[in-house]
């Protein structure tokens, strides 16, 4: 018998608004999934809450689409009464006194909060292994990675705990997970969904995700979830949309482009082939493809760029962990603020965060920030403004979301390269503009999913996930489940 967790939200809530079953009996074969992980998805959990939640829902009408749904929350996103750490040591312990806007909407709405998710530490790093609670692994190949930093609700979701879970997403968070994972990964526009209650890493970047199976459900999450909140000023106050809509219908623009350098820099014959097959579908669908000639300087460029602001950001935005206001108190008698200070960062952070909190520090010393901070913040710009000259004639950007297979953890490098592959970081190109992009499943390279991304203007999420609907529909690889024995 198929697991109820293995369906999507859409198929649950027809079972739910039929009475064939109920959100307990939903609720509890989560928490006995959850039980049985295999891929240390998990941070801290609420199951007698959420069991309290369930059972007040006796009827689920046809519109309450979320209503008596499980889910997760990465474990950056404040929930009341729930252990919220950011998979950080120096975090352990605390509890935050009021929920994040997300998580007051999904509750408003019906859904259940099963528990927090495992992530990269601070939400810092792309591999899923730099958590407090070790690394987070792929239900598809145990031995290898399945990307961060939302890495928990990825295999939360892939290996059918539930059908929804929110990530976060700075640079590639959700959309690079969702590929390795085979899942449907969705960063809508910067500021279309509040931030009140996320714990920033980038905030000029930091953009609430999330991860579902299919697109339609994830339609039906951004309904959900957009809107203008007092809470968050950067949230937009333009009117949100019923965005389903734009999938049950079919509304969708026509033009895609891709870029030349990156077609020319795909080597994986698998993933190749799987790409040019699909844009050829989509021009029997209709659609116009046309080769795009984008600067390749300026997709050099991302990965520096990326660094220096992410860093800098991070390190402001984070100072508050110094052990007095948050964080492990000093055990060594410290003397000053700064021995104080010193001693709690050192016992509470990873390597890779220190790492990048002196980079973000180095960046915006006085006589460092104009030619590292301003000149990637004048980079960034470039690159959005070559970016909106592509949206003026074409639609979507679309691009495989991944260029190869997952690495092996045991061949995982802490070095940092210094001639990193555009290739591997073409999906910020997304947080730079703040524009909404999707990755859905493409193609199974080695027995491992492999995504394609779509990223259209700011603010035509409709349209980005109608493009992505017509993609699903051509590669039929939706409400993907790989279970873990």
């Amino acid at each position: 018998m198929m697991k109820l967790m293995n369906k999507s939200i859409h198929e649950l809530h027809d079972m739910l608004v039929k009475g064939e079953v109920t959100a307990s009996q939903l609720v509890e074969e989560c928490i006995d999934l959850v039980k049985e992980d295999q891929c240390n998805s998990f941070e801290a959990m609420c199951f007698e809450e959420a069991r309290k939640e369930a059972s007040k829902i006796t009827k689920v009408e046809e519109d309450e689409f979320l209503k008596g749904i499980p889910y997760f929350a990465k474990d950056n996103y404040s929930t009341k009464g729930v252990e919220t750490t950011a998979s950080s040591n120096i975090l352990n312990g605390y509890v935050p006194t009021y929920d994040a806007t997300v998580v007051t909407k999904l509750r408003r709405a019906g859904m259940i909060q099963i528990g927090h998710t495992t992530m990269d530490e601070l939400a810092m790093g792309g591999t899923g292994t730099t958590g407090h609670k070790g690394n987070t692994t792929n239900p598809y190949d145990r031995e290898r990675i399945i990307g961060g930093s939302s890495c928990g609700s990825a295999a939360a979701v892939a290996q059918g705990i539930a059908p929804f879970a929110l990530g976060s997403d700075t640079g590639d968070s959700v959309r690079k997970p969702a590929s390795h994972a085979g899942l449907v990964g969705f960063k809508p526009t910067w500021g279309r969904i509040s931030r009140f209650g996320l714990f920033p890493f980038a905030p000029s970047m930091d953009t609430i995700a999330y991860f579902t199976r299919n697109v339609l459900d994830a339609s039906f999450v951004l309904s959900t979830l957009a809107g203008h909140d007092n809470l968050d000023m950067s949230s937009s106050s333009r009117k949100k949309e019923k965005y389903q809509d734009y999938v049950l219908e079919h509304k969708t623009l026509k033009k895609v482009g891709y870029f030349k350098a990156v077609m020319d820099g795909i080597t994986d014959p698998v993933i190749k082939k799987a790409f040019v097959e699909l844009l050829e579908a989509m021009k029997k669908k209709g659609y116009e493809v046309v080769e795009y000639d984008f600067k390749e300087e300026l997709l050099d460029a991302l990965y520096p760029t990326y660094m220096i602001i992410s860093c800098a950001e991070a390190g402001s935005n984070n100072a508050n962990l110094d052990g007095i206001r948050f964080g492990p108190a000093a055990d060594n008698n410290p003397q000053t603020y700064k021995e104080y200070m010193c001693d709690c960062r050192t016992k509470g952070f990873s390597d890779l965060i220190k790492r990048r909190f002196v980079i973000g520090s180095f960046a915006l010393l006085a006589e460092n920030q104009p030619e590292m901070f301003n000149r990637a913040q004048k980079a960034r710009r470039l690159i959005v403004n070559a970016m909106n000259e592509f949206f003026d004639s074409i639609d979507f950007f679309i691009s495989p979301a991944a260029f190869s297979i997952p690495k092996k953890i045991k061949d995982l490098s802490t070095a940092w390269s210094t001639h990193p592959d555009f290739l591997d970081n073409i999906l910020t190109i997304g947080n730079f503009g703040g524009y909404p992009s999707i990755t859905l499943p493409l193609c199974f390279d080695e027995g491992m999913p492999i995504g394609v991304n779509v990223t259209g203007r700011c603010f035509e999420d409709g349209y980005v996930l109608s493009c992505a609907q017509d993609i699903e529909d051509i590669t039929k690889l939706h409400d993907l489940v790989k279970e873990v024995k």
